[in-house]
């Protein structure tokens, strides 16, 4: 990526601004190819959902993410170039994209700050393959035209556009101009509020009634034969409301019932969004450090201090629970090995709380070596035992035959990756894709030898009405 040494504040005026996109469209002339544009400006606080709230239209892909406690927020909308792939060279395909697009691109304003310069937003399923009618294929990333962030008190406004050879730079210049102006002092009032509907007329289980703990029973049967150690199942229950569904009211609402975990949004452009509040993080990576974390074994809130923790020191002594926490750290450390990482974390794991669910907890870290990026990461760490099993190739096989659905985007990876080739992925968890009136939602259990089905199925049902709480109004 070029770094053009204009400053847009201090020459933030038409002239300078279509002087600088002639000039990348004349990079585009001796390039042969397409030259993308990122402008990036400091910007007085913005909150990037209600920025997204005015800019929505259910026509166009978008990707909302915030961690409340971490004090970040992002949002992005439009598309300025966007890549889809499917198999399994599908992130290294996704990393040569990214790769090609930087090589070619023209960047001004201050790039080094938290979410400037161009961000590839990206969304994954849990499978390699999608099928031809599903509402996201396998892996799309794109790069927004519009982006707005805020890292603790400080946002910054990012313009993205494609310049051909022949682009009307003029047009262009306007359009980015007069965008420049509004995010400087955004105004909030033409949006409209974004309620919630009212609780479902029909909540069916895709598969039939009992279905679930058949498949834990089955999945205990492949434990005991040997297959696999450990396996996650999954449920999916469709919810039917009388309104329709705004991904972005439900948004508000996860975000602030959940803010120890991811909430976001991916659009397809089609009218469809999957949504939700993840408590697992894949990856990240930052100031050359790469960040990961073990998160398995799951106990209830209790209503009490005292109760709370009663339940928060039985599961730290649980043999089951401390079990399936092992296979997914020692997953995690025999995925990244041979890449030069040494690995770096707690020999016992911690209590994560989150509202109505309390969880086993180890983080990782290492020091990143030369050449690797945070891609290569997200295909070795995907899918990790917490959301498939161990082994995976067992585990793997076995869960379409399993679960009477494809999962899609559930269990996938989400995030983004910057110029700099750091990023942040988290888990597709607490989730569901939202479709006008119809909400496709998951929650998932991880089985290994001594599950009880009808426990597990009570695991799920504790994770599905948080979500339910967060969809529609009760």
């Amino acid at each position: 990526m070029q770094h053009h040494p204009l400053n847009p504040a201090a020459h933030a005026t038409p002239v300078a601004l279509q002087a600088f996109l002639e000039a990348g469209q004349e990079a585009a002339r001796r390039a042969g190819r397409p030259q993308l544009v990122s402008i990036s400006v400091a910007v007085e606080s913005l909150d990037p959902l209600a920025v997204l709230e005015s800019i929505f239209e259910p026509g166009e892909l978008h990707f909302y993410a915030e961690r409340p406690a971490q004090g970040y927020a992002v949002a992005g909308a439009e598309t300025a170039v966007e890549f889809s792939a499917g198999g399994p060279g599908r992130f290294a395909a996704a990393r040569a994209f990214i790769a090609e697009v930087l090589a070619n691109t023209l960047a001004v304003g201050p790039v080094d700050e938290p979410f400037a310069g161009p961000h590839f937003f990206l969304g994954a399923g849990f499978a390699h393959d999608a099928a031809p009618d599903a509402p996201f294929p396998a892996l799309r990333l794109f790069v927004p035209r519009w982006q707005v962030s805020r890292q603790g008190d400080g946002s910054v406004a990012v313009a993205n556009f494609l310049l051909t050879a022949t682009a009307p730079v003029a047009l262009i210049t306007g359009k980015v101009w007069k965008a420049h102006e509004k995010f400087r002092s955004f105004d909030y009032t033409a949006a409209r509020r974004l309620d919630r509907p009212s609780a479902p007329r029909r909540r069916e289980e895709i598969g039939g009634a009992g279905s679930y703990p058949r498949a834990v029973a089955q999945g205990l049967a492949g434990i005991a034969a040997g297959e696999y150690q450990k396996i996650v199942l999954a449920r999916a229950q469709r919810l039917t409301t009388a309104e329709p569904f705004h991904p972005l009211g439900v948004l508000n609402h996860l975000r602030q019932r959940f803010p120890g975990c991811y909430a976001f949004s991916f659009a397809n452009g089609r009218g469809q969004s999957f949504i939700g509040a993840s408590p697992e993080r894949l990856v990240r990576v930052a100031a050359g450090r790469m960040h990961t974390e073990a998160l398995a074994g799951s106990a209830p809130r209790g209503p009490s201090a005292s109760e709370d923790a009663v339940l928060a020191r039985t599961l730290l002594h649980d043999d089951k629970e401390r079990r399936e926490h092992r296979f997914v750290l020692g997953s995690i450390c025999a995925r990244l090995e041979g890449l030069g990482l040494t690995l770096e974390h707690a020999p016992q794991p911690r209590l994560l709380g989150l509202a109505n669910v309390q969880h086993l907890h180890t983080p990782v870290s290492a020091n990143l070596p030369p050449g690797v990026h945070i891609l290569d990461l997200v295909e070795r760490l995907h899918p990790t035992p917490a959301v498939g099993g161990t082994p995976p190739e067992a585990a793997l096989a076995a869960i379409p035959r399993l679960e009477p659905f494809a999962r899609g985007l559930y269990a996938g990876p989400l995030g983004w990756v910057d110029h700099r080739g750091g990023g942040e992925f988290f888990v597709g968890l607490r989730s569901a894709l939202i479709d006008g009136c119809t909400a496709t939602a998951y929650a998932g259990a991880g089985i290994v030898a001594g599950s009880v089905p009808e426990n597990e199925f009570a695991e799920t049902e504790l994770k599905f009405q948080a979500l339910l709480d967060g969809l529609t109004e009760s």
